[in-house]
C-alpha cells in the first residue's frame, strides 16, 4: 500500500507519537459518516471487549495476527510468551508496531502469505477483509495453505441485520443488496484519503454454511453485547 493512500496507518502513527490525533473518518454509501476512535486501537488487555480477551486466551502455538493495526493484540500475546507474527498491508502501521516492540512484523497481504500457523487471529471484525461472500472460497483455500494440522482460526464478526430493522421490528433488506453484510467504505485522515474497499460483516449461520462447503466447522464460542460474536473455525476431519 502507498503510504500516501494510508489514512489508518497515518492516524495510528500520529496517535502513537502524540497520544492524540485528528478524526479517522469513515464513509460508506449505506451509512452516515462515522469515525474510528484511535484510542480503541491501542487498548490494553483489560480494556478490550470480552470476545477479544477470549480469543487471546484461546490462542496457542505459532500464531498469526492478521490486520494487526497498532499491534495491541500481538503485544498481549508476546507478554503471554506466544510466538506471534503480526501482518498488515499498511506500511505506517507496520512501522508503528515495530516501534511499539512487536518482535515479528511483516507488511503482507493475507491472501499471498506463506508459512504455517497453529492459530490465525482476525479480530475487530477482522474477517471483513474477505470483502464479499463470493470471495470466501478463496479465503478458505488460503487458510488450507497456512493453517497447520489441528490448527484454528479465531475471528469475530457481527450480524448487522438490525441496521435494516423497521419501526415494526421487521428486517427490511433493500432489494438491490445481494447480502446485507456486504459494504464498501473509504477512510480519510486529515488530507490523506484511502482507496475504496469492500468489507464483509457475516452472520454466524451464513459463516457456518459457507465454511462447511469448504470443509471447515464453525463453533461460536462467545457473543458480544451488540450482535457480535467470536467464532472458532477448524478443518473438518
Amino acid at each position: 500500500m502507498n503510504s500516501k493512500k494510508d489514512p489508518m496507518g497515518r492516524a495510528i502513527a500520529d496517535y502513537y507519537k502524540t497520544q492524540k490525533a485528528n478524526k479517522l473518518r469513515v464513509f460508506s454509501p449505506m451509512f452516515e459518516e462515522d469515525e474510528i476512535p484511535l484510542s480503541t486501537l491501542f487498548r490494553k488487555y483489560k480494556e478490550m471487549p470480552e470476545i477479544e480477551r477470549k480469543a487471546l486466551d484461546m490462542a496457542n502455538g505459532k500464531t498469526l495476527d492478521v490486520g494487526a493495526g497498532s499491534g495491541c493484540h500481538s503485544l498481549v500475546l508476546q507478554e503471554k510468551g506466544i510466538d506471534v507474527t503480526a501482518i498488515d498491508i499498511s506500511p505506517l502501521s507496520v512501522e508503528t508496531m515495530k516501534e511499539r516492540g512487536v518482535k515479528k512484523v511483516i507488511e503482507q497481504d493475507f491472501f499471498t502469505l506463506k508459512g504455517q500457523y497453529d492459530t490465525v487471529l482476525m479480530l475487530m471484525n477482522g474477517i471483513g477483509i474477505v470483502g464479499t461472500l463470493e470471495r470466501l472460497p478463496r479465503f478458505f483455500l488460503q487458510l488450507d495453505k497456512i493453517l497447520a494440522p489441528g490448527g484454528q482460526l479465531l475471528c469475530d464478526s457481527s450480524d448487522i441485520s438490525y441496521v435494516f430493522e423497521d419501526e415494526n421490528g421487521m428486517i427490511d433488506i433493500p432489494n438491490e443488496m445481494d447480502y446485507y453484510g456486504e459494504h464498501s467504505f473509504r477512510m480519510q485522515y486529515k488530507d490523506t484519503i484511502g482507496e475504496p474497499f469492500n468489507w464483509l460483516y457475516i452472520d454466524a449461520d451464513t459463516l457456518r454454511e459457507k465454511a462447511g462447503r469448504c470443509g471447515y466447522a464453525v463453533e461460536v464460542v462467545a457473543e458480544g453485547e451488540h450482535y457480535d460474536y467470536l467464532a472458532r473455525i477448524t478443518k473438518r476431519k
